[in-house]
């Protein structure tokens, strides 16, 4: 029976039912979102961290380029129903809504 608070595709027949040791399609992709995830995070202290401009530049970009690659790695595993989110309920959205409005008082310009 279908999670009725899940958010996705249904999935392409295409996959196995019973997996082997082997990698699939969704393996692979799946492979590539968590290495983009991966090497974004490694990027951000990079950007942070170089000292020489030109540095830091080419490092933005290959973050930028990082971020883009996971994005449409993320789409087209959400198209074929291979990644599945899970819908907040209404009431927990509207307690961290007013949870986080509160902090905003806090920041010294708003």
């Amino acid at each position: 029976m279908p999670n009725q608070n899940q958010i996705a595709n249904p999935q392409s027949a295409q996959l196995p039912q019973v997996k082997g040791p082997q990698m699939n399609d969704r393996d692979y992709m799946n492979d590539c979102l968590t290495t983009c995830k991966y090497l974004a995070d490694s990027l951000n202290v990079a950007v942070w961290e170089a000292s020489h401009q030109q540095l830091h530049q080419d490092f933005l970009q290959i973050l930028n380029e990082t971020h883009q690659s996971q994005r449409e790695a993320y789409e087209l595993m959400f198209r074929k129903g291979w990644y599945k989110l899970e819908a907040a309920e209404q009431q927990k959205l509207q307690q961290t809504y007013q949870q986080f409005s509160g902090y905003s008082t806090q920041f010294p310009y708003h």
